[in-house]
């Protein structure tokens, strides 16, 4: 299975600090964050490795190579020139780097000690299964419901979508197909698929307990510095 490190966001919430240093190459307790995902994607029996790049994108290559430092194969999907796709679109322009079975992804600036690991948990007819994790103070009212192991958009309590999950190559095709037939703009977000797929009830969860923390702010990268020091 490979998996996707969503990086080529631009990082406002985190400026100054990123005016000139993309988000996932910040450091925390002495190295950047992206590499704290590497090793552990690793760790977790994970090879292959897609990383979409934009925002000041040369310099995460650059830093990281092909991979062969972590015993990894890293391969990028740039979006340089079209500027950061959203999540959606940046998925869909990298497909044919993730291959034609199910494929993980997780955000480059999530800190979590959820294992993610290369074994399918998409079930059934479903198209997606996500990680639900406990609603930070950022984000009190949270994202979805989940229910007998589906998730949907009504219902309590809700919980906050990680930024982890395992996607279907399915779950884009129609998107893809649009995009390709310029019907709409390469740009596009995650959240308008994920909800209509979910009201096919195709969309499965688990909600996990333990640390997940949203790293977009100095304030919360420093936190997590201190932590790890």
């Amino acid at each position: 299975m490979r998996v996707m490190i969503l990086a080529a966001g631009h990082g406002t919430r985190m400026r100054p600090l990123t005016d000139y240093t993309p988000k996932p190459l910040l450091e925390v307790g002495g190295k950047p964050l992206i590499v704290w995902q590497l090793e552990k994607l690793k760790l977790a029996g994970f090879n292959d490795i897609v990383i979409n790049i934009a925002w000041l994108g040369d310099q995460i290559p650059a830093a990281l190579g092909n991979g062969s430092a972590f015993g990894l194969n890293i391969q990028y999907s740039d979006e340089q020139n079209e500027g950061a796709l959203e999540t959606a679109g940046g998925i869909v322009k990298a497909l044919d780097l993730l291959g034609d079975d199910i494929f993980a992804v997780i955000n480059g600036d999530v800190w979590c000690d959820y294992t993610l690991t290369p074994v399918n948990p998409i079930k059934d007819n479903n198209l997606a299964h996500l990680v639900l994790v406990n609603n930070p103070p950022h984000h009190i009212e949270g994202d979805f419901a989940l229910n007998n192991g589906q998730l949907s958009q009504e219902g309590n309590p809700k919980y906050t979508f990680s930024g982890i999950a395992y996607y279907h190559p399915d779950l884009f095709v129609s998107l893809r197909n649009k995009i390709q037939q310029n019907k709409v703009p390469k740009q596009q977000a995650l959240g308008p698929l994920l909800r209509a797929t979910m009201d096919n009830k195709q969309v499965s969860g688990e909600y996990f307990s333990g640390d997940w923390r949203d790293i977009g702010t100095p304030e919360r990268l420093r936190e997590l510095d201190e932590i790890l020091k």
